[in-house]
């Protein structure tokens, strides 16, 4: 029997109309819908999302993917996912995997679709792109993100030394640092110490409705950890002459779930 196609569906930030048309007219016809989700105990974000374009006859399957850095924990679990996708793959039928913003950039999708390879040599995989979250956070906070020759380097801020944040921030243009969780603390020295908390911008949870934007980051000082999650920091590392963003630049509007309130 031939194999299923596996889809990859990147759905954007947390704005359900932020995913793409192909994207929502695939989920719309899904019948095998797969999704991520970190915690076992939560409902996986990605589902939330989407939840209003989810068929309810579809066969719906969270795939638990744990936040830690044991590679052989993270290794048994991709091969155990790519277990329950490859059993609906070989029955024929088509199947959907979601994922925050894009698929193809720091998602859990690419370790599904190798391991899956690794069973199902012959997969057929389609990826949707999605639109990223420091896309929506930029827009948000009306942040430019590339202007003239600047570089643009995406960085994630998981390391415990953060040598790759300095390197990047030391190269100028403009830096998106994601994936800083627990390590916000660590981060927010670290721009002070460059002098950078002025040319910097947080948001948490781009477009959702606990989104949160901050162009003091000074702010963030006594916030938990936690308040990481889900969040971006966009800096102008300078090297350019460009003037800074700061709170006085940028009036941001409500994040409302209808732009057709907004008009």
């Amino acid at each position: 029997m031939k194999l299923g196609t596996l889809y990859g569906i990147g759905i954007g930030p947390g704005d359900p109309e932020l995913i793409t048309l192909k994207g929502a007219r695939l989920i719309i016809s899904c019948r095998n819908l797969f999704v991520p989700k970190a915690r076992t105990a939560a409902e996986s974000v990605a589902l939330a999302i989407a939840r209003p374009l989810v068929d309810p006859e579809a066969r719906v399957e969270e795939l638990h993917f744990p936040m830690t850095a044991d590679q052989g924990e993270l290794a048994a679990k991709w091969d155990a996912a790519a277990g329950r996708v490859a059993a609906i793959l070989e029955t024929g039928e088509d199947a959907c995997f979601l994922t925050l913003g894009d698929p193809l950039l720091y998602s859990t999708y690419i370790y599904l679709v190798r391991a899956l390879r690794s069973r199902l040599p012959d997969l057929a995989a389609v990826t949707v792109p999605g639109i990223t979250a420091f896309g929506a956070a930029a827009a948000r906070a009306e942040f430019p993100v590339g202007e003239g020759r600047e570089p643009v380097t995406i960085c994630p801020a998981a390391e415990d030394d953060l040598a790759a944040v300095r390197r990047a921030l030391a190269a100028g243009g403009t830096v998106v640092l994601m994936k800083i969780g627990r390590r916000l603390p660590e981060v927010l020295d670290l721009l002070e110490s460059e002098g950078l908390l002025e040319a910097s911008v947080f948001v948490s949870r781009a477009t959702m409705e606990d989104e949160r934007i901050e162009t003091d980051l000074r702010r963030l000082r006594a916030e938990a950890p936690e308040a990481g999650y889900l969040s971006i920091i966009l800096v102008h590392a300078g090297k350019s002459g460009r003037v800074p963003i700061s709170q006085s630049d940028v009036a941001v509007a409500p994040f409302s779930p209808d732009c057709r309130r907004d008009t």
